[in-house]
């Protein structure tokens, strides 16, 4: 938690000029909360900063046949729903910074699996181990290729965190989140 205080505080003022770009470049709310599944599957209201125009869930439907993601992944890379600013946003993991304050309150953690919405974790069979830990802002399977990973890569890396979750796994992923991001490898 002092990790994610001091990040917190470190990217204040970042934060501060992505709410007001989110703000005057589209109308609509300033965060995107949504009930994901948090460790043992206990929803919890995750934050991100709205990359989206507002409605975008509700357009999803018809872009469904568009999805370039399996499993129970939605991913599109030229998704039209996302707006100028949350291209950006998305392509630099900045969308994400508010979700420090789940890791304040206990809701998540710096790493873990990401945590998925509540109907796509009510998958069955070994998948649904991922949620024997808190979720985290990055993985194992976000320093390894983010959304180019297929749904069955992605299911065995973040079973591959749960059974060796250590401190020094956790540094790892944490020192190898920056490259990942700097690089927007994997980024949609």
């Amino acid at each position: 938690m002092t990790l994610s205080l001091l990040i917190l505080v470190m990217f204040a003022p970042f934060m501060v000029v992505i709410l007001l770009l989110v703000k005057f470049t589209t109308p609509g709310p300033v965060l995107h909360r949504q009930v994901r599944a948090g460790r043992h599957g206990a929803p919890f209201c995750m934050f991100k900063f709205r990359t989206m125009h507002v409605g975008a869930h509700a357009a999803r439907a018809a872009l469904a046949d568009l999805n370039e993601a399996d499993g129970h992944l939605f991913k599109l890379r030229d998704d039209p729903r996302v707006t100028r600013v949350g291209r950006t946003l998305r392509r630099l993991s900045l969308d994400e910074l508010p979700q420090l304050f789940n890791v304040l309150r206990g809701d998540m953690s710096l790493v873990g699996p990401r945590p998925l919405l509540m109907e796509e974790s009510d998958y069955e069979g070994p998948a649904r181990k991922r949620l024997d830990v808190a979720p985290g802002m990055t993985g194992l399977w976000q320093v390894s290729g983010r959304s180019d990973l297929p749904w069955d890569e992605m299911v065995r890396l973040d079973l591959h965190y749960v059974a060796n979750t250590s401190v020094r796994l956790d540094l790892a992923i944490l020192a190898r989140t920056v490259p990942a991001v700097l690089t927007a490898r994997g980024a949609r």
